[in-house]
């Protein structure tokens, strides 16, 4: 086993659309009293969407299990027999795949991201192995959340399969084990899997944290949306508070609102397009609060009269009394 590495490079645009993902969610999830485990939701999406968001680079993404709604177009198939086992299920998935670079992963991540998924593809890039695997906090392997060259799998899994008269029922360490493999360590949750009713409780309730909550709302509601678009979060929130404070409460998210709409009719890059009409809404924003702050000034002036504010102070006092007129 080579040692566990921290492989930071980034890959190019060019090199993620050269890969598939095979998303193997079949299994009996017997630990889950037999439900649809990859149909579970974390966050308001399932466990599948979840995945499938996380690998959205790929060319392809093909799920390799029963069909079901998801929020991204996939390839469907199913491993023969059903049931078979994962080396089965990564037959058929390679199957429909004809890149040079396949993503491996479980139905079953809830916080597996994007990131975690360059980060497999940048090592394969920089080195000569034949597949990345990630490694958990326990420095324990994770072969379902890994990314391999597909023609090493292909050829062990047709030695495995002369070998034993077929794939089903077999388990994935015959595949591994004949590969040159390298590691590198996940990020805090990244291999986090639910395989069961505690398991999903966990994550339901971790999404829910404070250091968390937006970006999980932001992410879901864009799979739901259908909208494929890096969202400057804080970009937003503080052209909201500036409309709120400059204008009025309720303009906060009738203000978002049209920048979202602005950029959708300017087409191009979404997320400049975005950035380009919030730059303009806040500045409208800063000339509303900027007239708002002189008329308040100029109010202030005219109450406090040509005396200022002793004027003022006198007034809430009445009149001063003499010292003649107050010794009698």
């Amino acid at each position: 086993m080579s040692a566990v590495t921290a492989h930071t490079s980034g890959v190019t645009a060019d090199a993620e659309a050269e890969y598939d993902v095979i998303v193997l969610a079949g299994g009996g999830a017997r630990r889950l009293g037999g439900a649809d485990k990859p149909g579970v939701t974390v966050g308001g999406r399932t466990l599948l969407d979840r995945v499938l968001t996380a690998s959205r680079g790929a060319r392809r993404q093909i799920v390799v299990g029963g069909r079901r709604p998801t929020a991204r177009p996939v390839i469907w198939t199913l491993e023969i027999p059903p049931g078979g086992g994962p080396l089965a299920a990564l037959h058929a998935g390679l199957r429909h795949s004809r890149a040079s670079t396949v993503v491996v992963l479980s139905a079953d991540l809830p916080f597996l991201d994007g990131t975690a998924v360059r980060r497999l593809l940048a090592a394969l890039g920089s080195g000569g192995r034949e597949g990345v695997l990630l490694v958990d906090a326990d420095g324990r392997d994770q072969p379902l959340v890994a990314a391999y060259r597909a023609e090493p799998i292909r050829r062990e899994l047709a030695l495995i399969a002369a070998e034993h008269g077929g794939l089903s029922g077999l388990p994935l360490r015959l595949l591994t084990g004949q590969l040159d493999l390298d590691r590198v360590a996940a990020e805090p949750l990244a291999a986090y899997d639910c395989d069961t009713w505690e398991d999903i409780v966990t994550a339901r309730a971790r999404i829910r944290e404070h250091g968390n909550v937006l970006d999980e709302w932001i992410t879901s509601v864009k799979d739901e949306l259908g909208i494929d678009l890096e969202v400057d979060t804080g970009l937003l929130l503080d052209l909201a508070r500036d409309a709120a404070h400059g204008v009025a409460r309720p303009a906060a998210p009738l203000t978002t609102f049209l920048v979202g709409y602005a950029a959708a009719r300017a087409g191009g890059d979404g997320a400049q397009a975005v950035a380009e009409a919030a730059r303009r809404a806040a500045a409208l924003a800063e000339r509303w609060a900027a007239e708002a702050a002189e008329a308040e000034a100029a109010d202030d002036e005219a109450a406090a009269g040509p005396g200022g504010s002793d004027d003022r102070e006198a007034g809430r006092n009445g009149p001063a009394r003499s010292d003649e007129g107050g010794s009698r």
